[in-house]
């Protein structure tokens, strides 16, 4: 095993054509070399975390899967040992998954074909992988040429528990709990590069049994180092204080890349780092691992990749995600009639960032909640929407089309109207403000608090015995993100669900007849 790790501070790079050259030209140093005096292993891992998006997004200035695999491709050709892997949450959600193509939903088969195309080599579970229905789950295992590993996550059904599996020419693969790379040195043992992965158990689903995460990632450690592995690293879905605990509990762990925050960091924990990059493809991170032969060191160098419209596009990706593109535009055209129609012009950026929504009150949040309380032809007193239902994670600037509302809100569903008496009302808000950083998070229309930390409807004390009448997203009241938030709670009086061919039924055509009029 090694003697000592070093870490070197992580830097930011964006990569135009002119950048990438010396990237490229200055790796040439790095690759495998194999000389007398300097015994020195280079590896790239290369990573990116919770992409739910196989395009650009902010109108083609960030992200975009064909971007990314450029910058792979072009590390690839100058050092051998290079291994793209994927931290978790990329199946689910996305609009283009919502769609129904041969009869079926797409539900993350669009990236499978990406990642595919792209040469993945690893990827692990994060709990959005789990909103996909069983079967459906199944079908993106078998389609993936990729490797997956988790040793924390298993296939439940009834009292039975087994591995995850997925099925290639009537085989059955077992999805590993540690992946080894062994990287011929030219003697007579390899270098051996090993790989765990554990996942936060956010997304209880019948099908899934979650064993603890420190445990599971204990015994994996223990796994690769009984397997005499070099250098481990650990392919996680957790979140950064699970990291961190994982990073602490095991001293040896060369480098931890995460996922699951959806925002860049450099964490040092234990005797190593924790990374994680920007969710949907805007940034990935390019980890060079430097081990030497002789002296056992492993020096590490992690490079935050910015994804630009300076980073040019993959061909044959591009192809791929074209093909999907296409499939969109065409079937978006089924739900809406021109979903290119500019339907509101935003000088300010509206926020739509994770980060933002789900932790204060946004301009997005705004226009959303208030196009719910006008949604009826008969007034309504306040409008709620969970924040956990905007999946685009972008800011909307400029030019906003009917099909960014549809990016927006990919889930779809109902307005609902339900009349809730003031106590359980403010019950409801007081929740909303302690889930702050979660989805559970509400977005308010015509609700606050005064100075004297008191909840107030259009400036007025919300009263524990009146009953008001307040706009829902329908998930709000299926009681999934406020447990006691369902229509057999006794304070809700009433709840209307308006028909297929009222306006309140689709969300997102609700925000959209909005916006064309502010």
């Amino acid at each position: 095993m090694k003697k000592s790790i070093l870490h070197t501070p992580y830097s930011i790079r964006y990569i135009i054509p002119v950048a990438l050259f010396f990237l490229i030209t200055s790796c040439k140093s790095k690759q495998l070399v194999m000389q007398p005096k300097s015994e020195v292993v280079t590896i790239k891992l290369l990573q990116v975390n919770d992409v739910y998006e196989i395009s650009p997004l902010s109108g083609g200035k960030e992200g975009g899967m064909a971007r990314v695999a450029y910058v792979a491709d072009s590390i690839r050709e100058q050092n051998p040992n290079t291994y793209l892997m994927m931290a978790g949450d990329f199946l689910n959600p996305s609009l283009v998954g919502t769609l129904k193509v041969d009869g079926k939903r797409v539900r993350g088969r669009q990236m499978i074909e990406v990642m595919n195309a792209m040469k993945f080599d690893l990827a692990t579970f994060g709990n959005h992988e789990f909103d996909l229905k069983e079967q459906e789950l199944q079908e993106r295992l078998n389609e993936s040429e990729f490797e997956w590993t988790s040793a924390n996550v298993y296939q439940k059904n009834g009292e039975d528990v087994r591995v995850f599996h997925a099925i290639k020419e009537g085989d059955s693969i077992p999805i590993s709990e540690t992946i080894i790379y062994d990287i011929d040195i030219g003697k007579e043992y390899p270098l051996r590069l090993g790989v765990f992965s554990v996942t936060i158990d956010s997304n209880p689903i019948d099908y899934v049994y979650y064993s603890d995460y420190l445990l599971e990632a204990g015994s994996a450690y223990s796994a690769l180092e009984s397997a005499k592995s070099d250098i481990i690293v650990g392919l996680t879905h957790l979140s950064l204080a699970q990291d961190m605990k994982v990073a602490e509990a095991f001293e040896n762990i060369d480098l931890i890349m995460g996922g699951h925050e959806h925002s860049n960091m450099y964490v040092p924990a234990g005797g190593t780092h924790i990374a994680k990059a920007d969710a949907n493809a805007k940034s990935m991170y390019v980890h060079t691992l430097r081990y030497d032969l002789g002296s056992e060191i492993l020096a590490i160098d992690s490079e935050l990749v910015l994804i630009t419209d300076k980073t040019p596009s993959l061909p044959s990706v591009q192809a791929v995600v074209t093909t999907w593109e296409n499939i969109l535009d065409t079937e978006i055209k089924q739900v809406v009639g021109d979903p290119d129609e500019v339907i509101y012009f935003a000088k300010i950026p509206l926020d739509g960032t994770d980060v933002g929504g789900r932790s204060k009150q946004t301009n997005l949040g705004q226009i959303f909640s208030q196009a719910m309380a006008k949604s009826f032809d008969t007034l309504v007193d306040g409008a709620l929407v969970n924040s956990g239902s905007f999946r685009l994670d972008d800011n909307l600037e400029g030019n906003i089309t009917a099909i960014d509302i549809f990016r927006v809100l990919p889930f779809g569903g109902a307005v609902l109207k339900a009349e809730v008496t003031g106590e359980l009302l403010i019950e409801i808000l007081d929740f909303g403000e302690s889930a702050s950083g979660t989805g559970a998070y509400l977005q308010r229309y015509a609700m606050t608090k005064n100075n004297n930390d008191v909840w107030t409807l259009k400036g007025s004390p919300i009263l524990d015995a009146q009953v008001y009448t307040i706009a829902f997203s329908d998930y709000l009241l299926k009681g999934f993100d406020i447990p006691f938030l369902t229509p057999e709670n006794p304070g809700v009086k009433s709840v209307y669900i308006p028909l297929k061919t009222e306006l309140a039924y689709d969300i997102r055509k609700v925000v959209i007849n909005f916006m064309k009029t502010i």
